[in-house]
């Protein structure tokens, strides 16, 4: 078997991990499926770009991987239902907490017309930069900085995403969110119980929260001495 054989049957493999744990989280998240335009997305970005060569053997597999300076790659489960709960649309504008490897910013760009993205981690938002402009995303900026205040030249954003874990929805966000916007973050400790939660804002400013389900991130960091 050819390597571009394994590597297809592997990505198959993973996109029906995928499909079967939409099905059983459907109660929790009410998305039983990918939508096409999703899909679509998720299965155009090859994870294996965004890992290091360390980990290129498991860049298929249903889980989070390493990438350095403690931080990982994202569950791709995760990464598409995360996605999935955003509820895209062509012309959005879109801010992402924690780069990371910018797998996660690869899939948006498929989706929406601009990504603003922000790593606290210096080495890895550098690294994320080029990535992400030598693959040819140019409807994505990086940048470095403290993702809990945001990124208020560019607010306010149809959606945000938050792929670190913060004890509290950070208020800067809320802020930061159009009226008739959606927000995506995991809540919880650092080491404790984590939920996925989705935030919505109506047109006249009020919040709604609904929870999902458990998941496992890593924390949201901040600059030292940051309130």
């Amino acid at each position: 078997m050819t390597e571009r054989s394994r590597d297809e049957r592997a990505r198959a493999a993973l996109m029906a991990d995928i499909d079967r744990l939409m099905r059983l989280s459907a109660p929790e998240t009410g998305r039983a499926a990918l939508s096409p335009r999703v899909r679509a997305a998720f299965e155009a970005v090859d994870r294996r770009g965004f890992v290091p060569a360390s980990e290129a053997h498991a860049a298929y597999e249903d889980r989070p991987l390493p990438i350095g300076h403690g931080q990982t790659i994202s569950q791709p489960f995760i990464v598409a239902i995360m996605t999935e709960l955003l509820d895209l649309a062509p012309g959005d504008v879109v801010f992402e907490v924690g780069t990371g490897s910018g797998y996660q910013a690869a899939v948006l760009a498929k989706l929406v017309a601009q990504v603003y993205s922000i790593e606290i981690v210096g080495p890895l938002a550098a690294e994320a930069k080029e990535r992400l402009a030598r693959l040819g995303y140019a409807n994505v900026t990086v940048r470095e900085g403290d993702g809990y205040a945001g990124w208020p030249e560019h607010a306010p954003f149809d959606k945000i995403i938050v792929t670190a874990a913060a004890p509290a929805v950070p208020p800067p966000l809320i802020a930061q969110l159009k009226p008739g916007g959606k927000m995506v973050i995991p809540v919880g400790g650092a080491y404790d119980y984590q939920t996925l939660m989705v935030i919505t804002k109506a047109a006249d400013g009020t919040i709604a929260e609904r929870r999902t389900f458990a998941v496992g991130f890593v924390p949201l960091t901040r600059p030292k001495g940051a309130r």
